[in-house]
């Protein structure tokens, strides 16, 4: 019973959150990296979400700590504060599955800046069954993570951002015990993340990124130590390019790439002893022995997800993105473009993206139809700061 309910519940979390190639029983993945709290790989901003969910690089805006917190002290403005709803898995007809997130900076001077952000996410509503299939009661599994980052300038163009992120996952709400006892999931984890720009002070010119997330504890969901899983724990480097045409127009192209630092599992072993021992030696890895041993074995090629996207801008006031993403096939086969566009007046700035639907039937992206709308408030805008060089659009 233990086995099949957290099966059934992992399998939900894997499909809500876009990974279509899971396999076998509830560890077994053949080859595909997966890990317990998959929300948090969710690109929750619309501004990003229009870009391909593209952000390590871009150019500093409100939203810069869910990406890359290091940016925060090159802002044009003091504080920024971004708000984001993304209803999840619409064109599969899911009304209560939803990710909310809210994330802001406050610049001390012109080196240094504190962040924070919070991702909310709903599952909605599991009717959960035992080994025969009789109903047996509801649950309302919930999750969020919450962060708190610092920042500061090392030079006038690289910078350093430290953050840490608690995360709670309640996946087994009102589950029936059944023997087993279940607790909602709690892990402690930190981000550092490096940001470099050769921009000119209009904007023009190159931006570079690389963070280190999720860095931190596994979690489990019952009271066995030994039945806890890995974090999404993840390396992006990303490189992004402004060219700025005249005072009213510019256009940011980027490229970000992704890699989870989380081992495989191992694909099943005929041999039942054989297969026990291998599941062991997966789980009691230590964190910091996973992260290194990501990068050992198979096609480390296949195991980098690709964002590339492009944003024009018309008087830091109108805005359009288009952006794709790119996952292979053997690891969840997320493809899908991305069109976006925003609007800012004064502090105030409306973002809103839009997942192109793909494929047909059976083959339909369930992320198809996937809209994001953002709201972004840029507060006690600091004229006198001309020692940024990356500029704010948002």
């Amino acid at each position: 019973m233990k086995r099949l309910m957290i099966f059934r519940l992992t399998a939900f979390l894997i499909l809500i959150t876009g990974f279509s190639s899971y396999t076998h029983a509830q560890y077994y993945a053949n080859g595909v990296v997966t890990t317990a709290v998959p929300f948090l790989r969710i690109s929750p901003d619309a501004r990003a979400g229009g870009m391909g969910d593209l952000g390590v690089a871009t150019p500093t805006d409100a939203n810069s700590a869910l990406y890359n917190n290091a940016k925060t002290p090159f802002a044009k403005h003091d504080v920024g504060i971004g708000l984001t709803y993304t209803p999840w898995l619409k064109d599969l007809g899911l009304n209560d599955v939803y990710l909310l997130a809210a994330s802001g900076f406050y610049k001390l001077n012109d080196k240094q800046a504190l962040s924070a952000s919070i991702k909310y996410f709903s599952l909605g509503n599991i009717q959960f069954t035992d080994i025969s299939g009789n109903l047996l009661n509801t649950g309302q599994p919930r999750e969020w993570g919450a962060d708190f980052g610092y920042s500061q300038k090392l030079s006038d163009r690289l910078s350093i951002g430290l953050a840490l992120r608690y995360i709670h996952s309640n996946l087994a709400a009102n589950a029936p015990s059944q023997g087993s006892i279940y607790k909602a999931g709690n892990a402690v984890a930190g981000d550092i993340s490096l940001f470099y720009t050769l921009a000119k002070e209009n904007g023009q010119g190159w931006n570079f990124g690389a963070t280190f997330t999720n860095l931190g504890t596994k979690i489990g969901y019952t009271n066995d130590a030994t039945q806890k899983d890995y974090i999404p724990a993840n390396l992006s480097l990303g490189a992004a390019y402004t060219a700025v045409f005249d005072e009213q127009n510019k256009i940011t192209f980027g490229l970000d790439l992704h890699k989870l630092l989380v081992p495989a599992a191992p694909n099943p072993d005929p041999d039942a002893t054989q297969d026990s021992i291998n599941l062991s030696n997966y789980r009691s890895k230590s964190v910091v022995g996973s992260w290194f041993s990501s990068f050992s074995g198979g096609n480390q090629l296949s195991l980098i997800n690709v964002s590339v996207g492009a944003e024009y801008s018309y008087a830091d006031q109108f805005f359009v993105r288009a952006g794709y993403f790119y996952e292979d096939k053997n690891q969840g086969d997320r493809k899908f473009f991305t069109v976006g566009v925003g609007v800012k007046y004064n502090v105030i700035g409306l973002n809103f993206s839009y997942l192109v639907p793909s494929g047909n039937g059976v083959t339909r992206n369930p992320l198809s139809n996937t809209l994001r709308f953002g709201l972004v408030f840029d507060l006690d805008n600091n004229k006198d700061n001309t020692s940024s060089t990356a500029p704010t659009n948002n």
